[in-house]
Protein backbone atom coordinates (compact mmCIF):
# COMPACT_ATOMS: atom_id res chain seq x y z
CA UNK A 1 0.00 0.00 0.00
CA UNK A 2 0.95 3.64 -0.37
CA UNK A 3 1.30 5.49 2.95
CA UNK A 4 1.44 9.24 3.57
CA UNK A 5 2.81 10.60 6.86
CA UNK A 6 1.98 14.21 7.79
CA UNK A 7 4.62 16.04 9.85
CA UNK A 8 8.27 17.00 9.91
CA UNK A 9 9.78 16.11 13.29
CA UNK A 10 11.48 13.33 15.18
CA UNK A 11 8.14 11.71 15.95
CA UNK A 12 7.30 11.47 12.25
CA UNK A 13 10.78 10.09 11.54
CA UNK A 14 10.14 7.34 14.14
CA UNK A 15 6.76 6.62 12.53
CA UNK A 16 8.38 6.48 9.07
CA UNK A 17 11.02 4.07 10.39
CA UNK A 18 8.28 1.72 11.65
CA UNK A 19 6.19 2.01 8.48
CA UNK A 20 9.28 1.24 6.37
CA UNK A 21 9.73 -2.03 8.32
CA UNK A 22 6.23 -3.20 7.34
CA UNK A 23 5.86 -5.57 4.39
CA UNK A 24 2.57 -3.84 3.63
CA UNK A 25 4.14 -0.46 2.79
CA UNK A 26 5.35 -0.46 -0.80
CA UNK A 27 5.74 3.33 -1.04
CA UNK A 28 5.96 6.03 1.64
CA UNK A 29 5.39 9.77 1.23
CA UNK A 30 5.75 12.54 3.81
CA UNK A 31 4.53 16.15 3.88
CA UNK A 32 6.64 18.12 4.52
CA UNK A 33 9.16 15.67 6.02
CA UNK A 34 12.82 16.37 6.74
CA UNK A 35 16.28 15.19 5.69
CA UNK A 36 16.10 12.06 7.87
CA UNK A 37 12.60 11.03 6.83
CA UNK A 38 13.78 11.31 3.20
CA UNK A 39 15.72 8.06 3.72
CA UNK A 40 12.39 6.19 3.84
CA UNK A 41 9.91 8.48 2.15
CA UNK A 42 9.45 10.76 -0.81
CA UNK A 43 9.00 14.18 0.81
CA UNK A 44 6.79 16.88 -0.67
CA UNK A 45 7.07 20.55 0.41
CA UNK A 46 3.49 20.87 1.65
CA UNK A 47 2.89 22.36 5.09
CA UNK A 48 1.04 20.29 7.67
CA UNK A 49 -1.74 22.92 7.82
CA UNK A 50 -2.23 23.14 4.05
CA UNK A 51 -5.22 20.82 4.14
CA UNK A 52 -6.42 21.35 0.55
CA UNK A 53 -2.97 20.64 -0.82
CA UNK A 54 -2.55 17.54 1.36
CA UNK A 55 -5.91 16.14 0.22
CA UNK A 56 -5.07 16.88 -3.43
CA UNK A 57 -1.64 15.25 -3.04
CA UNK A 58 -3.16 12.15 -1.41
CA UNK A 59 -5.63 11.83 -4.30
CA UNK A 60 -2.97 12.41 -6.94
CA UNK A 61 -0.64 9.77 -5.45
CA UNK A 62 -3.55 7.36 -4.81
CA UNK A 63 -2.62 7.09 -1.12
CA UNK A 64 -4.15 4.11 0.71
CA UNK A 65 -3.44 5.27 4.26
CA UNK A 66 -2.57 8.62 5.86
CA UNK A 67 -0.96 8.84 9.31
CA UNK A 68 -1.22 12.32 10.83
CA UNK A 69 1.61 12.80 13.33
CA UNK A 70 1.26 16.41 14.46
CA UNK A 71 -1.14 18.06 16.88
CA UNK A 72 -2.03 21.21 14.88
CA UNK A 73 -3.51 19.43 11.83
CA UNK A 74 -5.37 16.96 14.07
CA UNK A 75 -6.94 19.72 16.16
CA UNK A 76 -7.63 21.68 12.96
CA UNK A 77 -9.62 18.81 11.39
CA UNK A 78 -7.31 17.34 8.74
CA UNK A 79 -8.62 13.82 9.45
CA UNK A 80 -12.20 14.98 8.74
CA UNK A 81 -11.14 16.50 5.40
CA UNK A 82 -9.21 13.42 4.29
CA UNK A 83 -12.05 11.09 5.29
CA UNK A 84 -14.55 13.31 3.45
CA UNK A 85 -12.40 12.75 0.35
CA UNK A 86 -12.61 8.98 0.88
CA UNK A 87 -9.03 8.56 2.14
CA UNK A 88 -8.34 6.18 5.06
CA UNK A 89 -6.70 8.18 7.81
CA UNK A 90 -5.22 7.36 11.22
CA UNK A 91 -5.81 9.97 13.89
CA UNK A 92 -8.72 11.51 15.80
CA UNK A 93 -11.32 13.64 14.06
CA UNK A 94 -11.55 17.29 15.03
CA UNK A 95 -14.31 16.73 17.60
CA UNK A 96 -12.12 14.14 19.39
CA UNK A 97 -8.77 15.94 19.00
CA UNK A 98 -10.24 18.64 21.26
CA UNK A 99 -9.00 16.35 24.04
CA UNK A 100 -5.62 17.98 23.38
CA UNK A 101 -6.82 21.13 21.63
CA UNK A 102 -8.56 22.53 24.72
CA UNK A 103 -7.23 22.03 28.23
CA UNK A 104 -10.45 23.51 29.58
CA UNK A 105 -12.45 20.83 27.71
CA UNK A 106 -10.24 18.00 28.96
CA UNK A 107 -10.37 19.23 32.58
CA UNK A 108 -14.16 19.52 32.44
CA UNK A 109 -14.36 16.03 30.93
CA UNK A 110 -12.27 14.58 33.77
CA UNK A 111 -14.37 16.34 36.39
CA UNK A 112 -17.64 15.12 34.82
CA UNK A 113 -16.51 11.48 34.60
CA UNK A 114 -14.53 11.33 37.86
CA UNK A 115 -11.16 10.78 36.20
CA UNK A 116 -8.41 11.68 38.73
CA UNK A 117 -6.76 15.05 38.01
CA UNK A 118 -5.64 18.20 39.81
CA UNK A 119 -8.21 20.68 41.10
CA UNK A 120 -8.69 23.63 38.72
CA UNK A 121 -10.76 26.56 37.41
CA UNK A 122 -11.14 27.85 33.84
CA UNK A 123 -11.00 31.57 32.98
CA UNK A 124 -11.72 33.69 29.90
CA UNK A 125 -11.56 37.00 31.85
CA UNK A 126 -8.05 37.97 33.07
CA UNK A 127 -9.50 40.12 35.88
CA UNK A 128 -11.41 37.13 37.26
CA UNK A 129 -8.25 35.02 37.01
CA UNK A 130 -6.32 37.64 38.99
CA UNK A 131 -9.07 37.79 41.61
CA UNK A 132 -8.98 33.98 41.96
CA UNK A 133 -5.22 34.11 42.57
CA UNK A 134 -5.73 36.39 45.60
CA UNK A 135 -6.89 33.40 47.66
CA UNK A 136 -4.99 30.63 45.84
CA UNK A 137 -2.44 28.26 47.35
CA UNK A 138 1.10 28.37 45.93
CA UNK A 139 2.88 27.07 43.96
CA UNK A 140 0.20 27.05 41.27
CA UNK A 141 0.07 26.16 37.56
CA UNK A 142 -1.21 28.35 34.72
CA UNK A 143 -2.01 26.68 31.40
CA UNK A 144 -2.93 28.31 28.09
CA UNK A 145 -6.07 26.50 26.92
CA UNK A 146 -4.96 25.80 23.33
CA UNK A 147 -1.92 24.37 21.58
CA UNK A 148 1.38 26.07 22.45
CA UNK A 149 4.09 23.66 21.26
CA UNK A 150 4.37 22.17 24.74
CA UNK A 151 5.40 25.54 26.18
CA UNK A 152 2.10 27.09 27.35
CA UNK A 153 2.43 25.91 30.96
CA UNK A 154 3.77 28.21 33.70
CA UNK A 155 4.59 27.01 37.22
CA UNK A 156 4.31 30.01 39.54
CA UNK A 157 5.78 29.96 43.06
CA UNK A 158 4.52 33.36 44.24
CA UNK A 159 1.45 35.59 43.69
CA UNK A 160 3.71 38.04 41.80
CA UNK A 161 4.85 35.31 39.37
CA UNK A 162 1.24 34.20 38.87
CA UNK A 163 0.03 37.73 38.10
CA UNK A 164 2.85 38.11 35.59
CA UNK A 165 1.83 34.72 34.15
CA UNK A 166 -1.76 35.88 33.60
CA UNK A 167 -0.38 38.91 31.78
CA UNK A 168 1.92 36.72 29.66
CA UNK A 169 -0.81 34.26 28.64
CA UNK A 170 -4.03 36.30 28.50
CA UNK A 171 -2.98 39.93 27.90
CA UNK A 172 0.38 39.81 26.08
CA UNK A 173 -0.83 36.68 24.21
CA UNK A 174 2.65 35.15 24.20
CA UNK A 175 1.05 31.88 23.02
CA UNK A 176 -1.38 33.59 20.62
CA UNK A 177 -5.03 32.56 20.63
CA UNK A 178 -4.10 29.55 22.80
CA UNK A 179 -4.29 32.06 25.67
CA UNK A 180 -7.84 33.26 25.00
CA UNK A 181 -8.87 30.88 27.79
CA UNK A 182 -6.68 29.77 30.67
CA UNK A 183 -6.72 26.96 33.23
CA UNK A 184 -5.47 27.65 36.75
CA UNK A 185 -4.59 24.33 38.35
CA UNK A 186 -3.34 23.10 41.69
CA UNK A 187 0.35 22.18 41.69
CA UNK A 188 0.91 18.43 41.96
CA UNK A 189 4.12 16.77 43.12
CA UNK A 190 5.42 13.32 42.29
CA UNK A 191 7.02 11.40 39.46
CA UNK A 192 5.83 12.12 35.93
CA UNK A 193 5.14 9.22 33.57
CA UNK A 194 3.98 9.25 29.95
CA UNK A 195 1.84 6.39 28.65
CA UNK A 196 0.91 6.27 24.96
CA UNK A 197 -2.06 4.20 23.84
CA UNK A 198 -3.77 3.02 20.68
CA UNK A 199 -7.55 3.57 20.64
CA UNK A 200 -10.24 2.43 18.17
CA UNK A 201 -13.20 4.35 19.59
CA UNK A 202 -14.06 1.76 22.22
CA UNK A 203 -10.99 -0.40 22.95
CA UNK A 204 -7.71 0.92 24.33
CA UNK A 205 -4.31 -0.81 24.27
CA UNK A 206 -1.52 0.92 26.14
CA UNK A 207 2.08 0.94 24.95
CA UNK A 208 5.18 0.71 27.11
CA UNK A 209 5.73 3.64 29.51
CA UNK A 210 8.17 6.52 29.09
CA UNK A 211 9.32 9.69 30.83
CA UNK A 212 10.09 13.00 29.14
CA UNK A 213 12.41 15.82 30.25
CA UNK A 214 10.81 19.18 29.37
CA UNK A 215 13.21 21.74 30.84
CA UNK A 216 16.09 23.04 28.73
CA UNK A 217 18.83 22.67 31.34
CA UNK A 218 20.38 19.95 33.47
CA UNK A 219 18.64 19.36 36.78
CA UNK A 220 15.31 20.39 35.26
CA UNK A 221 16.32 24.05 35.11
CA UNK A 222 15.62 26.66 32.45
CA UNK A 223 12.66 27.15 30.14
CA UNK A 224 10.11 24.55 29.09
CA UNK A 225 10.86 23.01 25.68
CA UNK A 226 9.21 20.51 23.38
CA UNK A 227 11.27 17.84 25.18
CA UNK A 228 15.03 17.39 25.60
CA UNK A 229 15.05 13.62 25.93
CA UNK A 230 13.20 10.63 27.26
CA UNK A 231 13.56 7.07 28.47
CA UNK A 232 11.42 3.92 28.34
CA UNK A 233 10.19 2.06 30.30
CA UNK A 234 9.70 4.09 33.47
CA UNK A 235 10.76 2.15 36.59
CA UNK A 236 8.18 4.18 38.53
CA UNK A 237 5.29 2.81 36.43
CA UNK A 238 4.69 -0.25 38.58
CA UNK A 239 2.12 -3.03 38.16
CA UNK A 240 0.04 -1.36 40.89
CA UNK A 241 0.11 1.99 39.09
CA UNK A 242 -0.83 0.32 35.81
CA UNK A 243 -3.77 -1.51 37.40
CA UNK A 244 -5.07 1.73 38.96
CA UNK A 245 -4.79 3.58 35.65
CA UNK A 246 -6.49 0.77 33.74
CA UNK A 247 -9.41 0.92 36.17
CA UNK A 248 -9.83 4.67 36.69
CA UNK A 249 -8.12 6.53 33.84
CA UNK A 250 -7.51 4.76 30.51
CA UNK A 251 -10.80 3.03 29.69
CA UNK A 252 -12.69 5.75 31.57
CA UNK A 253 -11.31 8.38 29.18
CA UNK A 254 -12.22 6.37 26.07
CA UNK A 255 -15.72 5.71 27.45
CA UNK A 256 -16.15 9.41 28.36
CA UNK A 257 -15.26 10.56 24.85
CA UNK A 258 -17.66 8.02 23.35
CA UNK A 259 -20.43 9.14 25.74
CA UNK A 260 -19.84 12.75 24.69
CA UNK A 261 -20.40 11.82 21.03
CA UNK A 262 -16.70 12.27 20.30
CA UNK A 263 -15.41 8.71 19.75
CA UNK A 264 -11.61 8.77 19.73
CA UNK A 265 -9.62 6.81 17.17
CA UNK A 266 -5.86 7.20 17.10
CA UNK A 267 -3.29 7.69 19.85
CA UNK A 268 -4.08 9.10 23.29
CA UNK A 269 -1.02 10.23 25.22
CA UNK A 270 -1.62 10.17 28.97
CA UNK A 271 0.66 12.52 30.92
CA UNK A 272 0.45 11.18 34.47
CA UNK A 273 1.64 12.47 37.84
CA UNK A 274 2.22 9.78 40.46
CA UNK A 275 1.10 11.72 43.55
CA UNK A 276 0.85 10.62 47.18
CA UNK A 277 -2.89 10.31 46.56
CA UNK A 278 -2.38 8.03 43.56
CA UNK A 279 -1.90 8.61 39.81
CA UNK A 280 -3.59 11.69 38.33
CA UNK A 281 -3.84 13.01 34.77
CA UNK A 282 -1.59 16.01 34.09
CA UNK A 283 -2.57 16.31 30.44
CA UNK A 284 -3.84 14.49 27.39
CA UNK A 285 -2.32 14.63 23.94
CA UNK A 286 -4.12 13.36 20.85
CA UNK A 287 -1.06 11.85 19.13
CA UNK A 288 2.30 10.20 19.72
CA UNK A 289 4.52 12.20 22.05
CA UNK A 290 7.72 13.75 20.80
CA UNK A 291 10.30 12.56 21.88
CA UNK A 292 8.38 9.69 23.56
CA UNK A 293 7.67 8.07 20.18
CA UNK A 294 11.42 7.84 19.59
CA UNK A 295 11.88 5.42 22.53
CA UNK A 296 8.52 3.62 22.41
CA UNK A 297 8.14 2.82 18.69
CA UNK A 298 11.58 1.20 18.19
CA UNK A 299 10.65 -1.25 20.99
CA UNK A 300 7.27 -2.21 19.46
CA UNK A 301 7.25 -5.73 17.99
CA UNK A 302 3.98 -5.38 16.04
CA UNK A 303 3.68 -4.26 12.44
CA UNK A 304 2.54 -0.64 12.89
CA UNK A 305 0.27 -0.87 9.82
CA UNK A 306 -1.67 -3.74 11.41
CA UNK A 307 -2.23 -1.74 14.60
CA UNK A 308 -3.14 1.48 12.82
CA UNK A 309 -5.66 -0.28 10.57
CA UNK A 310 -7.23 -2.03 13.58
CA UNK A 311 -7.75 1.38 15.20
CA UNK A 312 -9.46 2.69 12.06
CA UNK A 313 -11.62 -0.43 11.66
CA UNK A 314 -12.59 -0.81 15.32
CA UNK A 315 -10.87 -4.19 15.68
CA UNK A 316 -8.12 -3.26 18.15
CA UNK A 317 -9.39 -5.92 20.56
CA UNK A 318 -7.95 -8.50 18.14
CA UNK A 319 -4.40 -7.05 18.36
CA UNK A 320 -1.90 -8.45 20.87
CA UNK A 321 0.31 -5.40 21.40
CA UNK A 322 3.89 -6.45 22.23
CA UNK A 323 7.08 -4.62 23.17
CA UNK A 324 10.65 -5.82 23.49
CA UNK A 325 11.88 -6.68 26.99
CA UNK A 326 14.62 -4.06 26.97
CA UNK A 327 15.00 -0.30 27.35
CA UNK A 328 15.65 2.79 25.24
CA UNK A 329 16.92 6.31 25.93
CA UNK A 330 16.69 9.33 23.62
CA UNK A 331 18.97 12.37 24.00
CA UNK A 332 17.90 15.44 22.01
CA UNK A 333 20.68 17.37 20.31
CA UNK A 334 19.53 20.98 20.07
CA UNK A 335 20.95 24.23 18.76
CA UNK A 336 22.36 26.33 21.60
CA UNK A 337 19.86 29.03 22.54
CA UNK A 338 16.77 26.82 22.07
CA UNK A 339 13.92 27.39 22.90
CA UNK A 340 14.45 31.19 22.52
CA UNK A 341 16.75 32.00 19.60
CA UNK A 342 19.25 29.88 17.71
CA UNK A 343 21.11 29.66 14.44
CA UNK A 344 19.95 27.48 11.52
CA UNK A 345 21.70 26.13 8.44
CA UNK A 346 24.69 24.60 10.26
CA UNK A 347 26.20 21.51 8.52
CA UNK A 348 25.76 18.17 10.34
CA UNK A 349 28.39 15.41 10.13
CA UNK A 350 28.79 11.91 11.57
CA UNK A 351 25.30 10.63 10.70
CA UNK A 352 26.67 7.65 8.72
CA UNK A 353 28.00 6.17 12.00
CA UNK A 354 24.46 5.21 13.07
CA UNK A 355 24.06 2.85 10.12
CA UNK A 356 26.99 0.76 11.39
CA UNK A 357 25.38 -0.19 14.72
CA UNK A 358 22.21 -2.15 15.52
CA UNK A 359 20.00 -0.68 18.22
CA UNK A 360 21.10 2.90 17.57
CA UNK A 361 18.90 5.49 15.85
CA UNK A 362 19.25 9.11 14.85
CA UNK A 363 15.77 10.59 14.44
CA UNK A 364 15.79 13.95 12.66
CA UNK A 365 13.70 16.69 14.26
CA UNK A 366 14.90 19.92 12.64
CA UNK A 367 16.99 19.17 9.54
CA UNK A 368 16.90 19.84 5.82
CA UNK A 369 19.04 19.38 2.74
CA UNK A 370 21.25 22.22 1.53
CA UNK A 371 22.34 20.69 -1.76
CA UNK A 372 23.76 17.30 -0.76
CA UNK A 373 24.61 18.48 2.76
CA UNK A 374 22.25 17.94 5.72
CA UNK A 375 21.99 21.10 7.84
CA UNK A 376 20.19 22.20 10.99
CA UNK A 377 16.70 23.63 10.51
CA UNK A 378 15.22 23.97 13.98
CA UNK A 379 15.83 24.25 17.71
CA UNK A 380 15.64 20.54 18.34
CA UNK A 381 17.84 19.08 15.62
CA UNK A 382 18.30 15.34 16.26
CA UNK A 383 17.00 12.73 18.68
CA UNK A 384 19.72 10.18 19.36
CA UNK A 385 18.11 6.96 20.60
CA UNK A 386 19.82 3.80 21.78
CA UNK A 387 18.57 0.52 23.19
CA UNK A 388 20.11 -1.54 25.97
CA UNK A 389 19.29 -4.58 28.06
CA UNK A 390 18.24 -2.17 30.82
CA UNK A 391 17.90 1.59 31.27
CA UNK A 392 21.45 2.14 32.53
CA UNK A 393 22.95 0.40 29.50
CA UNK A 394 20.59 2.25 27.12
CA UNK A 395 21.52 5.55 28.73
CA UNK A 396 25.26 4.89 28.39
CA UNK A 397 24.75 3.85 24.76
CA UNK A 398 22.66 6.95 23.93
CA UNK A 399 25.25 9.34 25.35
CA UNK A 400 28.08 7.56 23.54
CA UNK A 401 26.12 7.81 20.27
CA UNK A 402 25.30 11.48 20.92
CA UNK A 403 28.99 12.20 20.27
CA UNK A 404 28.82 10.73 16.76
CA UNK A 405 26.63 13.52 15.36
CA UNK A 406 28.41 16.86 15.12
CA UNK A 407 27.35 20.43 14.28
CA UNK A 408 28.34 23.87 15.55
CA UNK A 409 26.51 25.13 18.66
CA UNK A 410 25.37 21.58 19.53
CA UNK A 411 23.67 21.53 22.93
CA UNK A 412 22.22 18.68 25.01
CA UNK A 413 21.25 17.88 28.56
CA UNK A 414 23.62 15.48 30.31
CA UNK A 415 21.16 14.03 32.82
CA UNK A 416 18.48 12.41 30.64
CA UNK A 417 17.30 9.34 32.52
CA UNK A 418 19.31 10.19 35.61
CA UNK A 419 16.17 9.46 37.64
CA UNK A 420 16.60 5.79 36.78
CA UNK A 421 19.71 5.72 38.96
CA UNK A 422 17.47 6.57 41.90
CA UNK A 423 14.82 3.95 41.15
Amino acid sequence: MKVLIVGSGGREHAIAYCVAKSDKAEKIYCTPGNAGIAEYAECAPIGAMEFDRIVAFAKQKEIDLVIVGMDDPLVGGLVDELEAAGIRTFGPRKNAAILEGSKAFSKDLMKKYNIPTAGYENFTDPDKALAYLETAKFPIVLKADGLALGKGVLICNTPEEAKEGVKTIMLDKKFGSAGDEMVIEEFMTGREVSVLSFVDGKTIKTMTSAQDHKRAGDGDTGLNTGGMGTFSPSPFYTKEVEEFCNKYIYQATVDAMKAEGRPFKGVIFFGLMLTEDGPKVLEYNARFGDPEAQVVLPRMENDIIDVVEACIDGTLDQIDLKFEDNAAVCVVLASDGYPVSYEKGLPITGLEEFKKHDGYYCFHAGTKFDGDQIVTNGGRVLGVTAKGKDLKEARANAYAAAEWAKFDNKYMRHDIGKAIDEA
